[in-house]
Formats: structure tokens, sequence, C-alpha cells
């Protein structure tokens, strides 16, 4: 019998995380040991709102491809650069695949940008029968179940690891925890490779560019700091952050997010 391997995850990327919280239930998931070099985990999300106001979930999104099952057929979704938000109404469940940084890579077998903000029919990148394996994933039941139906669905035709992969996450990792890399040139100097190659590198694993990467990172933690109710100096903010003025950091934050920064820190601490 499989043994569950939960994870506690961040909400980072979740808009809105106390509301969110009041909305649905996230839970996430270990893959099989053969599959940690390309998945970063598995998710679940369930939600019943029946009697209650449908949610519109909006988030933040990260620089890595999914694949998603719930509403509709089952598919891959490459990185989303824009806004993304999903409206949950009566009850239901949503499933998904969220791969490493360049994970996607190895099953894609083509550059992961000619699929970025593109959603693709999970046949054209796998050999399965997407409707039968979501009917398998939505009908399997506990977490440990559905775990075990993801593994065996991505076990059918592993790729060949990749040691590539390894090194694209770390530097997309490095990017996401140190908040004093604000420059593609800082961040290809600390793996000694030059920034051109970084570039490539980027293109052909994560689908987006270091810089993308390295912005919405400081996106993540300017929208982490307003939903915990911190007294955000927004022009010191956007300095620490690497914007060469608050007027900059604003038209990105309210580009992604939907809103300005100071409306979503008094909305996310209502």
């Amino acid at each position: 019998m499989a043994t569950l391997r939960r994870v506690i995850g961040s909400t980072r990327g979740i808009l809105h995380p106390r509301l969110a919280g009041a909305k649905f239930q996230l839970s996430r998931h270990l893959p099989a040991p053969a599959l940690a070099a390309f998945v970063a985990h598995y998710w679940m999300v369930r939600w019943d709102l029946r009697g209650g106001e449908p949610h519109q979930q909006r988030l933040l999104t990260h620089p890595v491809v999914q694949v998603v099952f719930g509403d509709g057929p089952p598919r891959v979704v490459g990185v989303v650069r824009g806004g993304f938000s999903r409206r949950l109404t009566d009850r239901g469940l949503a499933v998904g695949v969220r791969f490493r940084p360049g994970g996607f890579r190895p099953f894609l077998r083509a550059p992961v940008s000619t699929i970025t903000d593109r959603t693709l029919d999970l046949a054209e990148v796998f050999p399965v029968d997407g409707a039968i394996l979501q009917a398998a994933v939505l009908s399997a039941g506990a977490d440990a179940a559905v775990a075990r139906v993801l593994d065996e669905f991505l076990l059918l035709s592993p790729p060949e690891p990749d040691p590539v992969v390894d090194l694209v996450a770390e530097v997309v990792d490095l990017a996401a925890r140190d908040q004093g890399i604000v420059r593609v040139d800082a961040l290809a100097g600390r793996f000694d490779v030059s920034v051109r190659r970084l570039q490539r590198l980027f293109a052909e694993y994560v689908g987006v560019s270091p810089k993308w990467v390295i912005r919405r990172c400081r996106l993540h933690e300017a929208a982490e700091r307003a939903a915990r109710g911190d007294d955000v100096d927004w022009s010191g903010l956007a300095a620490e952050l690497g914007y060469a003025d608050q007027a900059h950091l604003v038209r990105d934050f309210t580009e992604a997010v939907g809103v300005p920064p100071g409306r979503y820190a008094r909305d996310a601490s209502a």
C-alpha cells in the first residue's frame, strides 16, 4: 500500500490567502521517488460552496508547467504570464501535477517556451486517453489514491534523467529565495554562466526569461507582505525589489494582481 507523502507548502501565489482558506482546502503531496527529478508535487483542491456565493480565486502564477484535471478535459498548462483566476461554485475537486521549473522539458521534448501562455490537450504530450485518466483521478477518493493514480500515469513512459533540470530548478529557487538578486547578470554570475547562456536555458527549460522570473518572484514577495497586514513602505519596497521607483512597482503589481498594491493590502487584511 502506497505511503502518502504530504507536503506543507506556502500560500505564496494564492491571492487573498485568508479568504481563500475559508473557501477551499488545498493539499499537496510528493510524487513517487522515481519522479522527484521532474515533479515538485501533486495538488488537490476541494471546495463545498453549496448554499453560498461563488468564489473567484485569483493567482499570481509561478514559472512552472502543470497538468490539470477538473472542469473540461485534462490539459497541460504552460507558464501563464498574465493574470489567472478560477471561479469556484457548488462543490468540486481539481487536481494538478506541478512540475519543477524545467521539469517538464524532458516530457515535452521541445523548448518549454513553445507552450508558454498556451493550453494543450493531454494527448498532445502523453500517450494516454485523457477522458479515462481524468475519470480515474477524480473518482479515486482519498488523497493517497489520487497520488497513486498520478504516479502510475507519469511512470508509464518516464523520460531519461536530465541533469540540466536540477541546474535550472536551482537557479529559479535562488531567484525566489534571495531578494537581493534583482538583475539577470547577478543571477547568472552566481552560477558562473553568461547572461546569454542563462537566457537560452530558460527559454528551453522554463518557458520564460530569467528577467520575468526575477520580477515575478519580487511580486510574490510584495503580495505576501501586503497580505500579512504589514505596514508596507511601498517606495522603500520598490527600491528593495529592484524597481526604478514606486510607480514601476505599482504598475507591475496592478497588471499582475488586478488591483494596485495599496488596495490589495487593505482588502487582503480585512
